[in-house]
């Protein structure tokens, strides 16, 4: 005799937002969640900028689901091991605390779900996206007409940028052509080349000068070889901020001699770029109006939440023409091309929108009080440091100074930096140590508005102590 079939077990509900009344329950959680992340930023200087050490919580999902009070506590370890970017001491790299308006706008668009593939999947959204790069590409000084894509992250503006310029020159199958750049330009480039299918060597770098720079009789010689053994050059790529120094190569020559050679000028400008949105900081990156292609990462400064980059483009037709591949399974677009043919991503979030929402926030002035703020903090800590001769400088116009000891060598210059980076930890100041021209330097990133002149002082304080042990 067949046995009787068990009893269904009785499921939990599922845990989405209820399409027909306010959800309470998920009321409830976004409060509590907010009171905890408000907690956790509010008690930033109460903890070092680097936590003691990394957490994992539990990670396989349990049978049964975990209500509220659960997951928050999971979330409360991981939040107990994260990077601190709201304490004043966090000055080791290009990451500021989060806009309250961004923040909240990341909020809202993980809500709205909406994906920026195709216009019938984020209809406003997409609108929205089209007008604000519209408007950050002419206010950096683009033509009228120009636009571009949001990205996530400057490595894959950077790809995208080189992509199209190679499509724009028809060297698609081009397996000769190279790309110019600094011997200090981010490491982006080189991925980029590898994906592109371009062996390592296609990347040629020029020298820079003492001021971190690179030399333009070196980039125009260079051109004219390339240009007399019938090597195409698939575009040159000038540095607005580099990463170590700040450096901004000299974007108005590297423009002239772009349009001498008819090359494509790409500007990288993931960390200086950002200075051009302000009347009073705009020299600080001159020519950079001049470019076909510019990377923007509004995430390095202005407090927008991660991710935040841009890819613009003086004829941002030639974006659409390097990707479109056509959507026939999405209707037809009516606004002037779907999001997933503007770039190389197709399913994405709506990114602008925290961009959008935090620069509102900000207004002109918020944004030109920030870049002031950096700036100033920057200068600060450089006289403190060059009153010191026993300190090699290396800054530029923007907010980073990074230094090493005078005179010992590589080694020296590695057991100093890590015994100083140590010492600043200890007093919750922290500083990246990063490799530079064969040795190790301190960098401090001025980016940090909570940031005052007495955490400055301070670290110029235990740099010259430590600068007392060198042998």
């Amino acid at each position: 005799m067949a046995s009787a079939p068990p009893e269904p077990r009785a499921r939990q509900p599922l845990p989405f937002a209820q399409p027909d009344h306010l959800d309470p329950g998920l009321q409830q959680f976004l409060e509590q969640a907010s009171a905890q992340l408000c907690r956790w930023l509010g008690t930033a200087s109460e903890r070092s900028p680097l936590p003691g050490l990394s957490v994992l919580p539990e990670v396989e999902p349990q049978l049964m689901g975990l209500g509220h009070g659960a997951l928050l506590a999971d979330l409360q370890l991981v939040m107990d091991g994260a990077y601190n970017p709201n304490h004043p001491g966090a000055l080791a790299h290009l990451d500021p605390p989060a806009l309250g308006a961004s923040v909240v706008a990341d909020l809202i668009c993980a809500g709205l779900n909406n994906n920026l593939l195709a216009e019938e999947l984020s209809p406003s959204l997409t609108r929205l996206e089209r007008s604000m790069v519209a408007w950050l590409a002419e206010r950096l000084g683009l033509p009228p007409g120009s636009g571009g894509v949001a990205a996530s992250g400057g490595t894959l503006s950077n790809l995208m940028a080189l992509v199209t310029a190679r499509r724009s020159r028809g060297l698609q199958s081009c397996p000769e052509a190279v790309v110019i750049a600094s011997a200090d330009a981010h490491v982006s480039l080189a991925k980029s080349l590898a994906v592109m299918g371009l062996p390592p060597e296609a990347l040629q770098l020029i020298a820079v000068d003492a001021a971190g720079c690179l030399q333009v009789d070196d980039l125009h010689d260079r051109l004219e070889t390339l240009q007399a053994s019938g090597r195409p050059v698939i575009a040159v790529v000038a540095t607005a901020g580099t990463t170590v120094r700040g450096a901004v190569d000299p974007l108005g020559a590297m423009a002239a001699l772009c349009q001498r050679f008819g090359v494509w000028l790409h500007v990288d400008g993931a960390i200086g770029a950002v200075f051009a949105l302000a009347e009073g900081h705009r020299h600080r990156v001159e020519g950079l109006a001049a470019a076909d292609s510019i990377t923007l990462n509004p995430q390095k400064l202005l407090g927008i939440t991660k991710t935040s980059s841009l890819l613009l483009l003086a004829q941002p037709q030639a974006l659409s023409e390097a990707f479109q591949t056509g959507l026939p399974y999405m209707e037809p677009s009516w606004g002037g091309g779907h999001g997933g043919e503007t770039g190389l991503q197709g399913t994405r979030p709506a990114e602008i929108l925290k961009l959008w929402l935090g620069l509102r926030q900000l207004g002109l002035e918020g944004i030109e009080t920030i870049l002031d703020g950096a700036i100033a903090r920057r200068s600060q800590l450089q006289a403190l440091l060059a009153a010191d001769e026993r300190l090699q400088i290396c800054s530029g116009p923007m907010h980073l100074v990074a230094f090493t000891p005078v005179g010992g060598d590589a080694l020296a210059a590695d057991h100093w930096s890590q015994r100083t980076r140590q010492s600043l930890l200890a007093r919750d100041l922290m500083l990246s140590r990063p490799h530079y021209q064969g040795r190790h330097h301190l960098k401090a990133v001025l980016g940090n508005p909570h940031t005052q002149p007495h955490h400055l002082a301070q670290v110029a304080q235990v740099v010259q102590a430590e600068l007392g042990l060198v042998p």
